[in-house]
């Protein structure tokens, strides 16, 4: 087993995570690349390729003459706000490491470049880290893409579910907008002469919010809601953002479809829906190798046996799977807090985390991709969809 000091791991996470990068701050994401630049030549003695895309920084590092068969996939953007250091300290007490975006995900980033340093031929690997993953990763979605095509294997790095269970599945997500347009007037003089966007945005709610299905795990949450501009006015105007989950593809378009079919219930108004499906699910299938992979490896390490988990939260995982590549995420960090405040790292699973990657991205660049078993099941027995 490769062994990983956990000093040299601690010292880096502490420089990503004392550089604050709050996505929606361009500069502020700019010179946590820079950092990261700066961190990543010190361990594998060249600077990454700098790509900027509609003003978001990210960093690719691309080894060897050949395509890529092993992505490591990570992002350095995280969803705190400058100043967070000042209320939330970078700080490593009684084993456990604290800071804004530590488990969301800069030890992951830092796990990435360790691993990669530690490997006597880097030939075929590929590591990419975005900067604008907390935002559904507007504009590195076709550089994930683009990056992930072909390769034997995309490893994600975004922190462990609980209790350190690698994630094997993934809801897709869908985001929309609807917009209702009105007619505005008096609401004391004259209500009858207006359109009430408002009422129509109520009845609109209560029709996405009927699409979900339980039984199939999808949810269809209406969420940020506006309308009117005064109390005494009819509101012309009324929108709503809609955040959609689903466990399938199937389910996914089957919303797409519901949705863009609304239509309005007053007389006179206008419906327009906007958005769409933002990220695929990452499905069982995708990782069942790879997971497959990773428990060997963990019991030939002697490390604590796997466990995998199906959350609802998506990444860009989720993009590499819909592409077909196989993808294992939930490799980074173990701890828990994922944009809270008590976000945290486990520091004694560092070195094991790291050394578990690392032999997971040495056996796919000797050996490719392990075959996928032909019933994968999950830990109940039941065969995974």
């Amino acid at each position: 087993m490769t062994e990983f000091s956990v000093d040299a791991l601690l010292a880096d996470i502490e420089t990503l995570v004392r550089c604050e990068s709050p996505s929606s701050d361009l500069d502020a994401v700019a010179h946590s690349a820079d950092v990261l630049t700066g961190v990543g030549k010190a361990l594998l003695g060249v600077e990454p390729e700098r790509i900027v895309l509609d003003g978001r920084t990210h960093l690719r590092w691309r080894f060897g003459d050949g395509p890529a068969r092993v992505l490591l996939l990570g992002h350095h953007d995280t969803v705190w706000p400058m100043g967070s250091l000042e209320t939330h300290p970078f700080s490593v007490q009684d084993g456990v490491l604290r800071g804004p975006g530590c488990f969301d995900m800069k030890t992951g980033v830092v796990m990435v470049l360790h691993v990669a340093a530690s490997l006597a031929d880097r030939s075929g690997l590929s590591i990419l880290v975005t900067g604008d993953e907390e935002l559904g990763s507007p504009s590195s979605r076709g550089l994930i893409e683009e990056e992930a095509r072909g390769c034997a294997a995309a490893f994600v790095l975004e922190a462990s579910a609980d209790g350190g269970a690698i994630k094997t599945r993934r809801k897709g997500v869908s985001h929309y907008r609807i917009e209702v347009t009105g007619r505005a007037s008096h609401a004391g003089l004259e209500p009858e002469k207006g359109i009430n966007a408002g009422i129509e945005i109520a009845h609109q709610v209560l029709a996405v919010a009927a699409l979900a299905s339980p039984e199939r795990g999808t949810s269809v949450v209406p969420t940020v809601l506006s309308a009117g501009t005064t109390v005494n006015t009819v509101p012309a105007a009324a929108a709503v953002e809609v955040d959609v989950r689903v466990w399938d593809e199937e389910e996914q378009l089957r919303v797409d479809r519901e949705v863009r079919a609304l239509k309005p219930v007053l007389d006179e108004a206008q419906v327009r829906v906007t958005g769409g499906i933002n990220r695929p699910p990452l499905d069982a299938v995708s990782s069942a190798a790879l997971y497959g992979l990773a428990k060997e490896l963990a019991a030939e390490l002697g490390l604590p046996e796997l466990t995998e988990a199906a959350v609802g939260g998506a990444s860009d995982g989720n993009y590499t799977a819909g592409l077909g590549v196989p993808t294992l995420d939930g490799l980074g960090a173990v701890g828990g807090g994922a944009h809270a405040d008590h976000e945290h790292v486990l520091v004694e699973e560092l070195p094991r985390r790291t050394a578990l990657l690392a032999a997971l991205v040495e056996n796919v660049l000797t050996k490719g991709s392990p075959s996928i078993p032909t019933n994968p099941v999950d830990d109940s027995g039941r065969a995974r969809r």
